[in-house]
C-alpha cells in the first residue's frame, strides 16, 4: 500500500452527485463483491462510477429470507408514487442497508478475532506483538463493533415487523451521534496501517495472520467464509461512514416530511456531513476510477484551484491531475436548479508534459502584479465585513437576509484576493504544443504539483489523444471525482468550523537530520492566511553540513491561520543556474512538511516540541502561541536602567538626546544596508538575535556598533519594532489615543488636517521628535518599494498598532475584546492614523510648533 497523503474523503457535494449515479446493491453499500478492487497500478480505488450517459440507479436488497430482491424495483414502487409506495421503497432501502450492516459487523468481528490472542501473548515470554502494537493496530475496533451491533439488533425487529408507522430515525440519529469514535479511528488509521505493515515484515507469524482473516458470510446465505487481508478490513470503517451517508439521502427521499422520522434523519445527515467535512483533509480518497469509452483505467490523483495567466489576465481554474494527463477546466455558468458543470480549457498528456525553463527564444508573458497596499486594503475590507457579520449574528434581530448579503459580498472580495495575491510562477509545457503559466502563492504548493506529476511520469506512459466524446465524458466526470469542491475562502466555511488563530506564533527551528551528503541548508516557514499560504520567515544558511543546527526563533503573525509549513532547501550559489525569471526560486527543495495549529496544543504557556518528517529528513522545532491581545500588552520595565519598557522621556533625558540612541542607530543601519531588502520590517528577524541586541542596548554595551554591523538586517528591524512595542505607553500616548481615533474618522479634509496636526503638536517633545524621525525614515523605505516591496500602506500596517495601541490599563477598558478580532475597527483606525501622516507632506517640528491652528479641541 502506498503511503497515505493528507488529502481526504470526498466531501458531501461529491456524495450528493455520487448517489444519483451509484449502482445500489448490497455491495454498493458495502463493497464486498468488489473486495480489494485494484487499479492497474495496484492501488485501491473507491466504488466504481460508470460514466455512460444511460446509467440509472437500481436497487438490489436482501429480503428477510436472505434472497436478493430484483435489482429494478416493481413499477409501482418507483420514486414519485404515493406515500404507501414511498414507504415500501424506504423498507427496501433499510433492508439493503441491514444486510450490508450484517456483513460489516462480520468484518469487524474478523478483525477482533486475532486481537484477543495477540493481546494475551503480548505479556508472555514469546510475544507476537507488544501490547502497544496491538492497541495501535486494533484501536477503537471494539467500540465501533459494539456501536454497530447495538444498531443492528435494534433495527432488525423493525424491518421484520414493518408497517408504515415504524420509526427508525432515532436509531440513525444515535448512530450519527457516535461518530466521534470514528474520528479517533481516522486519526489513528495511518499509524495503524503502517504499524501492521512493519509488524508483518518483522514477524512471519503475524504476516500469516494478517493476510488470511476469515470473514463469515450472512446468516441465511450459502456463502462460506472468505479470506480478507487485515489492511483491507482496516479500511472498512472509513468506507462505512460514506456509505451510511448515501443511505440517509435515500431514506429522506422516501420519507414523508410529516413522518416522525424525517427531522431525525435530517439531523443524522447533518451530523454525518459535518463529520465527513471535518476529516476531508485527513484520509486518502483512494483515487476514484473512471473508465473512458475505450475501457482504459484512469484515476484522479490530485485536484485544486490554481490561477492561470491566460491572454494577459488572471483566471481561476480547477486543475485535475489524472494518472496519464493534466486537465485544466473552468466552471460553466448554469441556470438556477441545474447541476454545475466543468468546461475543459486544455489538457496535456503526461508523456508530453515538461517543466522546461524559459530560454532566449521564449517570450515571458507579462504578469500583472498589484501593489501590495491594494492587497492589504482588501484584507482590511474583508475583516470589516467579518466583524459586521459577527455583530449581526449577536444582535437578536434574526435578520438572516442581511447576513447573507454580507456573506455574498465577503465571498466576492475573498475570491478577488485569491485571484490577485499569487505571484510564484509555475510553468508547464507541452513538447508538441504551447506552454501554460500558473501563479501560486506558495513554493510548497508548486513543489507538491511538480512532485505529483514527476512521480506519475516515472511510469511507462504512452501519449494519449482524446476524441471530443472522450474529453466530454472525462470533463463531466470531474464534477463527481473532485476532492476540492470550493475555492479556499472563509465565506464557504461553516460557522462551526474553527476560525483559526489570530496573534503571534513563536517558532524555534532547532535542527535537522537525515541528509545523505553535506550541503548548504536553510528552512522557510509558511502559514495560511485568507485562504492561501504566505512565506513568513527564513533561517540562516548552514553551510556544508549534514546536521544543521539553526536554533533560530521567529515571531510570525497569524491571521486566522490553521497550518504551519516548513520547507528545507539546499542553497544554490552557482550563478549559471539562475533562471531568467526573477520570481523563480532556483534553490532545491530537499523536503517539506506541515503541521496543524491545534489551539489546544499551541495556546499553552509552555513550548510545544515537534518533529516534521520529510523525504527521510527530520526537522526538529518548537512553537508557542500568543494571542494578539497578550503579545501587545505594554508592561513597564521593573528596571530603572536600560531602554526597553522605560518611558521615552526618561531615556532621552538620561541620554541628553532628542531621539533615543536605539532608534537612531537602528534607523541608520536599516538605511545603510536594508533599504533594498525585500519585506524589510515585514519579514521576521531571528528572535535570539533580537534578544541579544535588546540586551546590548539595555546594558549600553560597548560592542553595540560592532553587533549592529554584523547582525542580520531583519533582526535590527525587529529590534526597532520591539522597542516601540514594549514602551510602557504608546509613542502617541494613551491620553491622546481617543482623540486620534476621533480625528481620523472626520470626513471634512480641512477639519481632519487641523485636528491631526493639533494632536501632533500636543505630544510631548521627545515623543513628537522621535515620531517625526521615524516618519521620515519610513517614507525613505517606501521610496524603494519597487525593490523592497514595502509600500506606505504596508509600513502603516506594521507600525500603526505598535505606535498607537493603548497600554494594558487602557486595553482592559474594552478597546479589544476578542483575540480573533485582529482587524477590529480600532486596529484598522490605528493603521489609518499612521498612514495619514505617512502620506502627508513633510512635517517640520519647528513649523508645527510655530503654526497657529484654527481648529482646537480639548485633549
Amino acid at each position: 500500500m502506498e503511503p497515505l497523503s493528507t488529502r481526504g474523503l470526498p466531501r458531501l457535494s461529491w456524495i450528493d452527485t455520487l448517489y444519483s449515479n451509484f449502482n445500489y446493491n448490497t455491495d454498493g453499500y458495502d463493497g464486498d463483491a468488489a473486495e480489494d478492487r485494484k487499479s492497474q497500478d495496484g492501488s485501491e480505488t473507491m466504488p466504481f462510477i460508470d460514466e455512460s450517459p444511460t446509467i440509472s440507479p437500481s436497487l438490489c436488497a436482501c429480503g428477510p429470507d436472505g434472497e436478493a430482491i430484483s435489482p429494478a424495483p416493481p413499477e409501482g414502487l418507483l420514486p414519485g408514487g404515493d406515500i404507501e409506495k414511498g414507504m415500501e421503497m424506504k423498507k427496501l432501502v433499510l433492508s439493503g442497508f441491514l444486510a450490508s450492516e450484517e456483513i460489516y459487523i462480520n468484518q469487524l468481528e474478523a478483525l477482533l478475532l486475532p486481537m484477543r490472542p495477540l493481546k494475551a501473548t503480548a505479556t508472555t515470554s514469546q510475544p507476537v506483538l507488544t501490547i502497544q502494537q496491538v492497541e495501535t493496530i486494533f484501536y477503537k475496533i471494539q467500540d465501533i463493533f459494539e456501536i454497530h451491533k447495538e444498531f443492528y439488533d435494534a433495527l432488525f425487529p423493525h424491518i421484520q415487523q414493518w408497517d408504515e408507522k415504524v420509526a427508525v430515525g432515532h436509531l440513525f440519529q444515535k448512530l450519527a451521534s457516535q461518530l466521534g469514535v470514528y474520528k479517533a479511528f481516522v486519526d489513528n488509521y495511518k499509524t495503524a496501517v503502517e504499524t501492521a505493515e512493519k509488524c508483518s515484515q518483522a514477524n512471519t507469524q503475524f504476516q500469516k495472520i494478517s493476510e488470511n482473516l476469515k470473514v463469515k458470510g450472512p446468516k441465511d446465505s450459502k456463502d462460506c467464509n472468505t479470506n480478507v487481508t487485515m489492511e483491507a478490513l482496516l479500511y472498512k470503517p472509513i468506507d462505512r461512514v460514506t456509505r451510511s451517508t448515501l443511505v440517509l439521502h435515500d431514506l429522506l427521499k422516501h420519507t414523508p416530511k410529516d413522518h416522525p422520522d424525517f427531522p431525525l434523519l435530517q439531523d443524522a445527515l447533518r451530523i454525518s456531513q459535518n463529520f465527513l467535512s471535518s476529516i476531508n483533509e485527513e484520509i486518502d480518497p483512494r483515487r476514484t476510477a473512471v473508465t473512458t469509452p475505450k475501457g482504459e483505467a484512469r484515476q484522479l490523483v490530485k485536484d485544486g484551484f490554481l490561477v492561470e495567466v491566460s491572454e494577459g489576465s488572471r483566471k481561476l481554474r480547477h486543475v485535475f491531475l489524472f494518472t496519464d494527463l493534466l486537465l485544466c477546466a473552468k466552471m460553466k455558468k448554469t441556470s438556477a436548479g441545474r447541476h454545475q458543470q466543468y468546461e475543459c480549457k486544455w489538457y496535456i498528456p503526461l508523456a508530453d508534459l515538461t517543466f522546461q525553463l524559459l530560454d532566449d527564444s521564449d517570450v515571458c508573458p507579462h504578469i500583472q502584479v498589484l501593489p501590495e497596499h491594494e492587497i492589504e486594503e482588501m484584507k482590511t475590507k474583508i475583516s470589516v465585513i467579518k466583524s459586521e457579520i459577527q455583530k449581526e449574528k449577536k444582535a437578536l434581530k434574526g435578520q438572516s437576509r442581511n447576513v447573507e448579503r454580507l456573506r455574498k459580498k465577503m465571498n466576492e472580495q475573498e475570491s478577488w484576493l485569491l485571484l490577485h495575491s499569487p505571484t510564484i510562477p509555475f510553468r508547464i509545457h507541452n513538447k508538441h504544443g504551447k506552454s501554460y503559466l500558473f501563479l501560486l502563492s506558495s513554493d510548497y504548493e508548486r513543489s507538491e504539483w511538480r512532485e505529483s506529476i514527476q512521480k506519475l511520469q516515472k511510469k511507462d506512459l504512452q501519449t494519449c489523444q482524446l476524441s471530443s466524446l472522450e474529453l466530454q465524458v472525462l470533463t463531466s466526470s470531474c464534477f463527481k471525482l473532485r476532492t476540492v469542491h470550493n475555492i479556499p475562502v472563509t465565506s464557504y466555511k461553516d460557522d462551526e468550523e474553527t476560525p483559526g488563530l489570530y496573534g503571534f506564533l513563536h517558532v524555534i527551528v532547532n535542527s535537522a537530520k537525515g541528509f545523505k551528503e553535506s550541503a548548504n541548508l536553510y528552512c522557510t516557514l509558511e502559514v495560511d492566511s485568507y485562504g492561501y499560504f504566505v512565506s513568513k520567515a527564513k533561517t540562516r544558511v548552514f553551510r556544508d553540513t549534514t546536521e544543521p543546527q539553526w536554533n533560530e526563533e521567529f515571531e510570525i503573525e497569524l491571521e486566522g491561520s490553521q497550518c504551519l509549513r516548513i520547507l528545507c532547501y539546499e542553497k544554490c550559489y552557482d550563478k549559471t543556474k539562475l533562471n531568467k525569471d526573477d520570481n523563480e526560486i532556483v534553490d532545491i527543495i530537499m523536503g517539506k512538511g506541515q503541521v496543524q495549529l491545534d489551539p489546544q496544543t499551541v495556546q499553552s504557556k509552555n513550548w510545544h516540541m515537534d518533529v516534521i518528517e520529510m523525504n527521510g529528513i527530520k526537522v526538529e522545532f518548537s512553537m508557542k502561541f500568543t494571542s494578539r491581545d497578550l503579545s501587545l500588552k505594554r508592561t513597564p520595565s521593573k528596571k530603572q536602567s536600560g531602554v526597553f519598557g522605560v518611558k521615552i522621556s526618561v531615556v532621552t533625558k538620561r541620554e541628553r538626546s532628542k531621539v533615543p540612541y536605539i532608534v537612531r542607530q537602528c534607523i541608520e543601519e536599516v538605511e545603510k544596508r536594508g533599504i533594498d531588502e525585500v519585506g524589510i520590517y515585514r519579514i521576521s528577524g531571528v528572535a535570539t538575535d533580537i534578544q541579544a541586541l535588546k540586551a546590548a542596548f539595555d546594558t549600553n554595551s560597548k560592542d553595540i556598533l560592532v553587533m549592529l554591523s554584523d547582525m542580520d538586517i531583519n533582526a535590527i528591524a525587529g529590534t526597532l519594532k520591539l522597542y516601540f512595542r514594549e514602551l510602557p505607553e504608546p509613542l502617541l500616548t494613551d491620553r491622546l489615543y481617543p482623540a486620534f481615533m476621533e480625528g481620523i474618522a472626520l470626513s471634512d479634509p480641512a477639519a481632519k488636517e487641523n485636528c491631526m496636526m493639533h494632536l501632533l503638536r500636543s505630544l510631548p517633545d521627545p515623543n513628537l521628535i522621535t515620531f517625526l524621525s521615524l516618519l521620515e525614515h519610513l517614507k525613505r523605505v517606501a521610496d524603494n518599494e519597487p525593490i523592497n516591496k514595502m509600500s506606505l500602506h504596508n509600513l502603516g500596517t506594521v507600525f500603526g498598532p505598535t505606535l498607537l495601541r493603548p497600554s494594558e490599563s487602557e486595553v482592559t477598558k474594552g478597546h479589544i475584546t476578542l483575540a480573533s478580532d485582529i482587524w477590529s475597527h480600532d486596529v484598522m483606525a490605528q493603521v489609518q492614523v499612521l498612514l495619514y501622516y505617512l502620506q502627508h507632506p513633510p512635517i517640520s517640528f519647528a513649523e508645527l510648533k510655530r503654526n497657529t491652528l484654527y481648529f482646537s479641541t480639548d485633549v
